[in-house]
């Protein structure tokens, strides 16, 4: 009779998203504190704001963007906000935003990845030709597409997925159709 109780399937249901939801939400207070650090806790300044939005968005609560901000004023250790490029399955391309505080750490666990989906890490500007960042937005968009197969999509997914699921991957930007 294992798994026939209401409550055990409640329990893990909620368990999941609950997860999901404190790796959202982390990322985004290590967005918000990031931001905060560089505007000098001017919560004015315009990428300040926007983090606090973004996070919003997600229905981050505000206790959790305070914290954040209050931690980027005592100086904690300092975050970069770091760039890799790479391809993944059926030569898509792909930008990947981290904020990381070890450069080396994050790239070698990006690497690892995309070598295990079928993907490798390219040089900088390796495939920063096939987006172009919006002015207003300050977001990269893709200026060319690339057709994939069933198979490659699923592999493009599933890659993606793992990448946010990566702590200091922030955003996943991919050219593919």
């Amino acid at each position: 009779m294992s798994g026939h109780n209401k409550w055990s399937q409640i329990k893990l249901k909620k368990g999941k998203t609950d997860a999901k939801r404190s790796q959202i939400f982390s990322k985004y207070a290590k967005l918000i504190a990031n931001e905060a650090r560089a505007a000098k806790g001017n919560r004015d300044a315009p990428a300040l704001r926007a983090a606090i939005e973004r996070a919003r968005k997600e229905n981050m609560p505000s206790d959790n963007i305070e914290r954040a901000i209050k931690k980027a004023g005592e100086g904690s250790g300092s975050l970069e906000a770091v760039m890799y490029e790479g391809y993944g399955p059926g030569g898509v391309a792909l930008l990947i935003e981290a904020l990381t505080d070890s450069r080396n750490r994050a790239a070698g666990g990006i690497k690892h990845l995309l070598a295990e989906y079928g993907g490798n890490l390219a040089s900088p500007g390796a495939a920063l030709w096939a987006f172009r960042k919006e002015p207003t937005t300050n977001r990269y968009q893709p200026t060319t597409t690339t057709p994939l197969s069933g198979e490659d999509l699923e592999k493009l997914d599933k890659l993606v997925e793992t990448l946010e699921a990566n702590e200091d991957v922030q955003e996943v930007i991919t050219n593919a159709e």
